[in-house]
């Protein structure tokens, strides 16, 4: 069976899209068949795009915000709500260009590789349970003798997933930054070339923590949040964990849109996630919508802050990958 589908909510009911080959031959807002006169029906649409690899549950998580924004928008001309996922960046980037997804919920990274790929704008940051911006946290076992950052050649280290901002694209950027030169493990006994840093995919935190702490791997890498999370780094482990160096500060998540969304429309909708914190009506949405407690203007801070992880993303995109 076919992991990845798109869904959309039209009105009340819920039409999936298929799998794979349904979702990807239904025709594009802007490109539907039958509509070369007159107005196009899907102008009166926003859909909510996610990048996913379990669209069942992200599908309850979006469903509810996208509910309560879109009755908001009617005097912009937005009359109904559709959920569209996508299975990789390179999917969600296609949909943007096309004009079949208007908004989307990343994280740092994966919304600046958007913003590259496919011009999107990030309209908003996103507070998710309280915080708006977290880093990164290098650590090791506390009898390995690494200390810092530039200790880490020749040493292996594991990140979590490719698509991970704090726990990949963050670290290996502050990694080729400080010159050393990164290269993927077949597995943790692999040879690492001299002058090197090792790395493998560890794919949870947990994981990570584990490998660090059995010496599979010299060290790991995680956010901040997570390393304070004894669900992600038991206790028992932490205690004989060193911090050897950490990222700066960047923002948690951003909202994005498409580039050539309607200006009157993203203006509406950044005005009705502004004020969703402050609506009782928005609160069971904004906790089913990833924890969301509130969202932010983009600061001159955070925007350097985007900036900057961005040109990291293209860096490891190029030196890396």
């Amino acid at each position: 069976m076919r992991w990845w589908f798109g869904l959309a909510l039209a009105g009340a009911g819920l039409a999936l899209a298929g799998a794979w080959g349904a979702a990807a031959a239904a025709p594009a807002p802007h490109e539907r068949p039958g509509h070369s006169h007159g107005e196009d029906p899907d102008v009166h649409v926003l859909v909510l795009g996610r990048i996913s690899d379990d669209p069942k549950a992200h599908y309850e998580q979006l469903k509810p915000l996208l509910d309560y924004v879109v009755p908001r928008m009617a005097g912009v001309g937005i009359r109904e709500g559709r959920i569209l996922m996508a299975k990789d960046v390179q999917q969600m980037g296609s949909y943007l260009r096309r004009g079949r997804v208007d908004w989307v919920s990343e994280t740092a990274g994966t919304a600046m590789l958007l913003q590259q790929r496919a011009g999107a704008k990030p309209l908003l940051l996103t507070e998710r349970d309280g915080v708006s911006h977290y880093h990164s946290v290098f650590f090791a076992r506390r009898d390995s003798g690494l200390r810092s950052l530039d200790d880490l050649s020749g040493h292996n280290v594991a990140f979590q997933r490719p698509s991970s901002t704090s726990a990949y694209f963050v670290p290996a950027a502050t990694l080729l930054e400080r010159g050393l030169r990164l290269e993927i493990l077949l597995s943790p006994t692999d040879r690492i070339n001299r002058g090197a840093v090792g790395y493998l995919f560890a794919r949870s935190e947990l994981n990570i923590a584990t490998w660090v702490h059995k010496r599979l791997v010299d060290a790991g890498v995680t956010s901040n949040l997570d390393w304070d999370n004894p669900r992600r780094v038991p206790e028992a482990f932490r205690r004989d964990f060193v911090q050897i160096g950490r990222s700066a500060d960047y923002p948690r998540a951003l909202e994005l849109v498409r580039h050539d969304m309607d200006p009157k429309v993203a203006a509406r909708l950044r005005e009705v996630l502004l004020d969703a914190a402050e609506d009782p009506d928005a609160g069971e949405a904004l906790l089913r919508f990833f924890k969301t407690t509130r969202f932010m203007p983009v600061d001159p801070a955070s925007q350097r802050a985007l900036d900057h992880i961005g040109q990291g993303v293209a860096r490891v995109r190029a030196q890396v990958e």
